[in-house]
């Protein structure tokens, strides 16, 4: 099912977490806040608007992590349902795109639901205070061509570690809903 992001509830404090890798090594959501601020991404590995945008999200994440922006993934998709969501396919598909960035399991949900996360991928940047400050999409490239595309997010992260506020003007992110058990 398709879904887009509600807007951005602005200065929302995202709530800590502490999850696990697929090789259980554990991250915690305050301690991966910089003086820069944070990304969280809901994503997983079978959707195709994710697997569409892997690429660019690596190059963009990229980007990020140079200018002390740190960024976390969380997959909250129940992978019983889905088997190629599973921690085991996660590694492989990190590998894929060369994402440098922990991918933890959300083995639970709780995190997902916590956040109240809607589909993957779905984006919740915080400025270094942990208030959220952007929800919006990758790019406008979507599934189409990436060329010459508009870097929404890394603008938007770069513009909170600078000023600590998003922009006002945030286009919905668009995927997969998320599977919940």
């Amino acid at each position: 099912m398709l879904l887009d992001t509600p807007v951005c509830d602005f200065g929302w404090k995202g709530p800590d977490f502490t999850l696990m890798d697929a090789r259980g090594k554990s991250f915690t959501m305050s301690e991966r806040l910089s003086d820069k601020g944070l990304l969280v991404a809901f994503i997983c590995n079978h959707c195709p608007y994710v697997q569409a945008i892997g690429q660019r999200f690596a190059e963009d994440t990229d980007a990020l992590m140079s200018q002390g922006i740190n960024v976390l993934a969380v997959m909250s998709n129940d992978y019983r349902m889905v088997p190629g969501d599973g921690p085991e396919f996660m590694l492989k598909f990190a590998a894929k795109f060369g994402w440098s960035f922990p991918y933890l399991v959300d083995e639970d949900q709780s995190v997902g639901k916590a956040y109240g996360a809607v589909c993957t991928p779905d984006f919740f940047g915080f400025n270094k205070d942990g208030e959220l400050q952007y929800r919006g999409r990758l790019d406008d490239a979507g599934m189409g061509d990436p060329n010459n595309r508009n870097h929404e997010l890394v603008s938007a992260m770069i513009e909170i570690a600078r000023t600590g506020k998003g922009p006002q003007q945030q286009m919905p992110s668009m995927g997969c809903s998320i599977k919940w058990r």
